[in-house]
């Protein structure tokens, strides 16, 4: 009994020394990779926080996802993702704070901001601080020569605006267009090109003028005088995704019987919880997926994201990109590590296979719109709430 027993011990202690040499081995071959930091400097709190916490929940799943799998091989070396985030509050001092405290630890990507004037705000230490930064933000100077290293992560509205108000005239007998904006740069700007797409698609515009304040928080006074105005559509020209639920109250409970419709992507449940069943029909830029497009990637980024925060958020269908371009583009050329010249050169001629889309390729775009390839290539969806979520009215792309 006494030998067995010292046999059966040895064989335990001998099981577990193998098990621990395993684990050494697993934490060690982690241990060994390099670390490579990629920045968020954007909004995350506040009536605009959705915008910018889809950024940050989008990269830290997917960071976590490649991370458990042993990390990114990149030339020789492999890297574990680690993010580095800042909540600029959408305030354009805080987005400047931002981007320099991410010159000051060595990185040389980042995501955001999330809005125009912290967009233009953060150029000038970017390009000075040797920064590649990818902004939610539509102003073509950030993006035409001789600005640089800006990299618009989405569909610009005065690309998505053009076609959907050219799809409500050919499908819904859309002819008098409204347009209604916070009076901020951002939304202004926003409004502005929405008014030249209608009127240069030949449509009429009813009303162009009309503002509000951002933290309004009755919108009856004014949406009056627009809804007796009798327009066929209703636009909310870079409506932050807490506003967007009270004025399509606000207008529905006035009698307003016509379409709504925004060129920034929202969050359904937002607009659920904000307008319910009023909010039903209304149409926006949504995610860059839908059921049908989705590969089994992106079906398990979102049940990771799910898992991870307790909700999935449409518009990180669109966010999930700019840290996967980052990587993929890395990937193709190693230099890019630290030198952001070599990842501009690797732009131009960059391809590689769309993990998150049937038949797509992830490419750099934008030349129509810039002059130069300054802008992610991701699917133009455009969506139509309902009962609580979006669906998809039409999926396009932007050259």
């Amino acid at each position: 009994m006494i030998n067995k027993r010292s046999t059966l011990k040895s064989l335990a202690l001998g099981a577990v020394s193998l098990l621990a040499i395993a684990a050494g081995g697993t934490v060690s071959a982690q241990a060994e990779n390099k670390e490579l930091k990629i920045g968020f400097v954007g909004v995350t709190s506040g009536p605009a926080a959705a915008w910018g916490t889809s950024n940050v929940r989008s990269m830290q799943t997917r960071a976590d996802w490649l991370n458990e799998t042993g990390g990114v091989k990149i030339g020789e070396d492999t890297y574990n993702i680690n993010i580095v985030t800042f909540d600029d509050q959408k305030d354009p001092k805080r987005a400047i704070a931002g981007m320099e405290k991410m010159a000051q630890e060595g990185i040389h990507y980042v995501v955001g901001p999330n809005v125009d004037d912290g967009a233009a705000a953060v150029r000038p230490v970017a390009e000075s601080k040797g920064i590649i930064y990818f902004p939610y933000a539509f102003p073509k100077a950030l993006y035409t020569p001789p600005a640089s290293n800006a990299v618009l992560g989405m569909v610009a509205n005065y690309q998505s605006g053009p076609a959907i108000y050219k799809y409500l005239k050919e499908n819904k007998d859309v002819k008098k267009v409204a347009f209604i904006a916070a009076n901020e740069s951002d939304p202004l700007s926003q409004r502005d090109s929405g008014v030249a797409a209608a009127k240069e698609l030949g449509l009429e515009v009813v009303a162009e003028k009309d503002t509000y304040q951002n933290d309004t928080r009755d919108f009856t006074p004014v949406l009056t005088p627009i809804v007796q105005l009798k327009p066929d559509l209703l636009v909310l020209s870079g409506v932050a995704p807490a506003n967007a639920p009270l004025l399509i109250r606000a207008a529905r409970e006035l009698g307003y019987e016509g379409l709504i419709s925004a060129e920034t992507a929202q969050d359904a449940t937002v607009l659920q919880e904000g307008a319910g069943e009023l909010a039903n029909g209304f149409i926006s830029v949504g995610g860059a997926s839908t059921p049908e497009i989705r590969t089994p990637v992106m079906e398990e980024f979102i049940e990771r994201y799910t898992k991870k925060f307790g909700e999935y958020n449409d518009e990180s269908n669109t966010k999930v990109y700019a840290l996967e371009y980052i990587i993929e583009t890395l990937k193709a050329n190693p230099k890019a590590i630290d030198d952001v010249e070599e990842f501009k050169k690797t732009m131009d001629t960059f391809s590689a296979p769309n993990p998150y889309a049937k038949d797509s390729t992830l490419k750099y775009v934008g030349a129509t719109s810039f002059g130069q390839k300054r802008q992610l290539s991701v699917p133009m969806v455009v969506t139509e709430f309902k009962d609580g979520e979006f669906q998809t009215l039409f999926v396009g792309e932007v050259d």
